[in-house]
């Protein structure tokens, strides 16, 4: 698609991981001229296997343009390759987490900022928190690159992965494909703002899904508690 021009924006701060912020916004720009669609799948895909990618900023980028100065880029085929690029990057993930995923971490982790006791803490949190883990870890950054690695280092059922991995795949790139698109409406040539707005839902997201789980598992120990005393207060009664 040579049809796509440059466009004239400020560049910006990736929100992502260390590795993407090597990629300029430039190659984006020059993936998404010579590609068009292909791009946005292949980048999101990218990043949903385990590599660190800036996956969403090409959405955005894509959508954004889709409403700006490129009307041939049309926005539901853009959400269409990007859910698709997310599903199969994800799959990707999860396959290499369960063929071989802690050997490879002990050996290769380093490179990508991933420890060993990372992925400990993060295996606890996930034997507790999969199907959520799936589901809402797309659209949080660092943890949309990693979630289907674990789902496959912690062996998750590749059906029950497939559905949650589906499902948040679909509704983030919706969502973020979408919030391009009205943004490049009302910003026009200032990709940059629309960045930092994705920055803040990742960061907002992230934040409720903390206070939700913080919320539940309070909750369930307020409860077990009461039943706990109620269960006391019973046998004391009889006796």
């Amino acid at each position: 698609m040579r049809w796509l021009p440059i466009l004239r924006i400020r560049m910006l701060k990736w929100h992502t991981d260390p590795l993407a912020a090597l990629i300029s916004l430039q190659v984006l720009q020059d993936a998404l001229r010579s590609w068009g669609y292909l791009a946005v799948m292949v980048f999101i895909m990218i990043e949903s296997a385990g590599i660190p990618f800036p996956g969403e900023t090409m959405l955005l980028l894509a959508s954004f343009s889709a409403a700006t100065i490129v009307p041939q880029l049309h926005i539901g085929l853009i959400i269409a390759f990007a859910a698709l690029g997310a599903i199969i990057g994800d799959n990707i993930g999860y396959y290499i987490g369960r063929t071989g995923g802690r050997a490879l971490v002990e050996r290769y982790g380093r490179y990508v900022f991933l420890k060993p006791q990372h992925l400990r803490r993060a295996e606890q949190f996930f034997e507790k928190h999969g199907n959520k883990t799936v589901f809402f870890g797309r659209f949080i950054a660092v943890l949309r690159t990693w979630a289907a690695f674990l789902a496959g280092v912690n062996n998750m059922r590749w059906l029950t992965f497939l559905f949650y991995n589906a499902a948040g795949g679909i509704l983030w790139a919706t969502i973020f494909g979408t919030l391009g698109f009205l943004a490049g409406r009302v910003f026009h040539d200032n990709f940059a703002q629309v960045e930092q707005i994705a920055r803040n839902i990742s960061w907002i997201s992230a934040a409720v899904i903390v206070a939700v789980v913080a919320g539940a598992y309070l909750l369930i120990r307020f409860r077990r508690a009461r039943g706990s005393d109620a269960a006391s207060s019973s046998e004391n009664g009889k006796v």
